[in-house]
This record gives C-alpha cells, sequence and structure tokens, in this order.
C-alpha cells in the first residue's frame, strides 16, 4: 500500500512537470523536481548561481573566441567576487542572498563552489585540454561540483526542521556519473560547442586521430564526419561506459542510505544522460544538435518509464 501511495505521487509531481519548457535539458533540475518543494529550491539556487558563472565565460568566449590578457584579470576577479559573497555572508543582493541561505540552510560544503571556481578560471587562462587525462581532471570542477551539490542534497537527511549531511562521501559518489555525463555531454554538443569557438575535445586525441581545430569546425558546419573523428568518439565513447558502469554501482550502494524520492532522482538524472549516451552512433551519426538531443517529448517519455518501472531499496 505504501509503495502504491509513493508511486501516486511520483505520478502527480511528473504531471507537474512542463517538460516543454525545460531549456537546454537541465536534467539536475528535472530529477530534483522528485525532492520535497524546498530542497528542489535548494537545488535551483545553486545550479542558477553556478549557470550565472559559467555563462560569463563562455558567453564571452562566444563573441571573442578567446580572452585577451589585459581582459583575464578582469574575469578571474568576476569569479572570485561571486565566490567571496558565499564565504563572506555579507551580500545583500537578492540572488547571492538566496544562495547564502541556501547553503547554511541545507548544510552544503564549500568544497564543491570552489571547485567550480577553479574550472571557471582555467576557462580564462585556456582554450581547451592538452590532454585527456587533463579534460577529466577539469571535471572534477565543471560537472563533478554541481553533480555533488545534487548529490549532497539527495543524501540529506530532514529531522526536527534541520537538514543532517549524507552518511556517505559526497564527492566518492558523484564523480563517476559527473564525468560519465560531462563526457557524454561534449559529444552531444560538439556542433554547438565549435560554431561557438568553444572545444572541449583533448588535443592529444585531436592529433591521435590526424585533425586540427579548423577540421572540427568544418564538421560542426556541416561538413563530412571523417573516419578520424569516429575513432575520437570511440575513445571518448568507451571511456564514457567505463564511467556509466561505476554509476551505476555506486547508485546501487548508497540507495539504501538514502530516501526514496532521492533514489528515485538518482535513476532519473542518470537515465536522461544514458538516454543521450544511447542515440551516439558512431559508426554512422551525423553529430549534430538535433541527432543527439532529444525532444521534450522523448525526455517526458523517459523519464515516465523511470518513474513506472522505480523499485525503492
Amino acid at each position: 500500500m505504501e509503495t502504491t501511495v509513493q508511486t501516486d505521487i511520483y505520478h502527480q509531481i511528473f504531471e507537474s512537470i512542463d517538460f516543454e519548457k525545460v531549456v537546454d535539458h537541465p536534467n539536475i533540475l528535472i530529477a530534483a523536481h522528485f525532492w520535497d518543494s524546498e530542497r528542489y529550491q535548494a537545488a535551483c539556487n545553486c545550479y542558477k548561481f553556478m549557470r550565472a558563472i559559467d555563462d560569463l565565460i563562455d558567453n564571452y568566449k562566444t563573441e571573442h573566441i578567446t580572452i585577451a590578457p589585459e581582459n583575464q584579470a578582469r574575469f578571474e576577479a568576476d569569479v572570485y567576487r561571486w565566490i567571496s559573497t558565499v564565504i563572506e555572508a555579507t551580500s545583500e543582493m537578492p540572488s547571492h542572498r538566496e544562495l547564502i541561505d541556501t547553503v547554511q540552510r541545507f548544510c552544503i560544503p564549500f568544497w564543491p563552489l570552489e571547485a567550480f571556481a577553479k574550472s571557471m578560471i582555467y576557462d580564462i587562462y585556456h582554450d581547451g585540454f592538452p590532454t585527456l587525462q587533463g579534460f577529466i581532471d577539469y571535471a572534477g570542477g565543471a560537472s563533478v561540483a554541481p553533480a555533488s551539490i545534487f548529490v549532497h542534497l539527495a543524501g540529506l537527511k530532514y529531522s526536527n526542521d534541520k537538514y543532517l549531511p549524507p552518511m556517505f562521501d559526497v564527492k566518492e559518489v558523484a564523480t563517476p556519473c559527473a564525468i560519465f555525463s560531462y563526457l557524454v555531454h561534449i559529444i552531444r554538443d560538439f556542433q554547438k560547442d565549435h560554431l561557438n569557438n568553444l572545444n572541449y575535445f583533448p588535443e592529444d586525441l585531436i592529433r591521435k586521430y590526424g585533425m586540427n581545430r579548423q577540421q572540427l569546425l568544418f564538421m560542426a558546419k556541416g561538413g563530412q564526419i571523417t573516419d578520424g573523428f569516429r575513432s575520437m568518439i570511440r575513445e571518448l565513447y568507451e571511456v564514457a561506459d567505463i564511467y556509466r558502469e561505476r554509476t551505476l554501482d555506486m547508485i546501487q550502494q548508497i540507495k539504501p542510505l538514502i530516501e526514496h524520492r532521492s533514489q528515485l532522482s538518482l535513476e532519473i538524472i542518470f537515465d536522461l544522460y544514458l538516454m543521450v549516451f544511447e542515440r551516439i552512433d558512431i559508426d554512422h551519426g551525423t553529430f549534430t544538435g538535433a541527432e543527439l538531443n532529444p525532444t521534450w517529448q522523448e525526455i517526458r517519455e523517459r523519464v515516465g518509464q523511470v518513474i513506472d518501472r522505480f523499485e525503492a531499496a
């Protein structure tokens, strides 16, 4: 009977989500919908904050390709100013105040925000990644940080009007899913990124398969996909598959330690990235945004399927 009631609640939440208005498929917020409203709002506040910092850098690079040395220090100062408002908890700006209150209310550790800031500062001073390992290290801030906040919020226990920290190592749990999702992300967004002067493919792999940035841009504009590009995607896909398996293991390990709603949210966010992973056609794909981005109807259907098959630990 309890299981039936919970499933009914999940379907009510599902029906309340306006998938058509979900912009750029923020999987974190779709999955967080299945928490209580206060915890969902906490995810929104954190995601909005990190999105603002990320856009600060990416939007400039879209227009100017790189950040000129004379402007780098200013951008770095902007990032540190955003982060310092959280540390000092002194800002009166409404958006910053929301984040400060969220961090305090939900016992959010500072290290994810600091790691995220470091990855943004890397973007200020660099244009790409020399190696695949360098990219994975970067993902430790750019992706593991927001993923860790999600896992932290999912793992909280609510007691006596207070949220208590998770009973597991949040970073250890979040890392494989974050790296899996980020590898999927750079393949999915290949076309969009390169048309916006952004490259997330490691230089060692680009050279290994006989390519350069100009050829990547040519393919992003609709040029013929080369065998070298397919080979590079295959290597990234295989690495992503390793982290996919590790993610499944992690979800199973922590399910007994978190509430049923949080168990469901982890399965949803993982499945939404898995959905894109399954669309990658290495041998025959064109790697366009239209090919790799699910429609809102497909996303809605996938979330519904996860709810239908969900079994709480």
